[in-house]
């Protein structure tokens, strides 16, 4: 797995930047796959979905104090990901990661 975390490491970290960025990834990730950037672009997908989700759903409800929590969360997680990434390592964020890799397995 190291050569495919090295090969794979742009694709990653480009995967965390924005949702955008996590679009891009996946077209970089087309040809050659690489299982690296594979699993990151996943858990990053995942991270932008989920906080723009809740996001959408907190504005609509108008609770302000919660989308407070939100950002932090959302922070939290994306910098863990983000890390993981930037030293090669392909460990699933808290609680939700593993689902993630389940969930968005349209992303190959």
């Amino acid at each position: 797995m190291e050569k495919a975390a090295k090969q794979g490491r742009t694709t990653a970290i480009v995967a965390y930047l924005t949702i955008v960025g996590c679009l891009i990834a996946i077209t970089m990730n087309l040809e050659p796959k690489n299982p690296f950037a594979r699993f990151h672009i996943r858990q990053a997908f995942g991270i932008h979905l989920f906080f723009h989700a809740l996001a959408i759903a907190l504005t609509y409800l108008q609770i302000t104090y919660v989308s407070l929590l939100l950002y932090l969360l959302y922070l939290l997680l994306w910098g863990f990901g983000f890390l993981n990434a930037i030293n090669g390592k392909t460990n699933p964020l808290p609680v939700l990661g593993n689902h993630f890799q389940k969930w968005f397995t349209f992303i190959k």
